[in-house]
């Protein structure tokens, strides 16, 4: 069994072999509740179709209880980068079952988000770590060690 302190303390490559095992192993045995997991988030987050961050008052409490003025990538203000996204740090496409697992949140900005897109976390901390070094300590401070963890045990 490894602790959260070893996980802290592995090498990305690792990380994300050890991600991908866990993701690929869970992910071709599905069950209809991880779909419905999944769907839940699209409830939880979107209404009608709107698109904006917290459309319903659930997730509109939530991002105010997570997120301040700015962005804990780019630390610019969410307003100068299109606003509050939320994404998910490990992507729903790939971990279905943990679309309303609130560990795997954050509020980014939308430009942040967008440059994520669908990369896997540990993917996007070494595509961050070489296009932005400047900008590597704030993702690693927020690398979902303890979701990582429970998905292992």
């Amino acid at each position: 069994m490894v602790n959260i302190v070893n996980i802290q303390d592995k090498e990305l490559k690792e990380l994300f072999e050890l991600a991908d095992k866990i993701g690929n192993k869970r992910y071709n045995r599905l069950t209809h509740q991880d779909f419905e997991t999944y769907r839940k988030f699209d409830y939880w987050r979107y209404i009608n179709g709107d698109y904006e961050c917290g459309t319903t008052q659930d997730s509109k409490n939530w991002v105010r209880k997570n997120s301040n003025w700015y962005c804990p990538i780019c630390s610019s203000h969410y307003s100068d980068k299109g606003g509050k996204t939320i994404d998910h740090k490990l992507p729903r496409s790939q971990y279905p079952w943990l679309a309303m697992e609130f560990n795997n949140l954050w509020v980014i900005c939308q430009v942040c988000n967008k440059e994520k897109g669908e990369m896997h976390w540990y993917k996007y901390e070494h595509y961050i770590f070489v296009h932005y070094p400047n900008l590597y300590l704030a993702v690693k401070v927020a690398r979902p060690s303890q979701l990582l963890q429970s998905l292992r045990d």
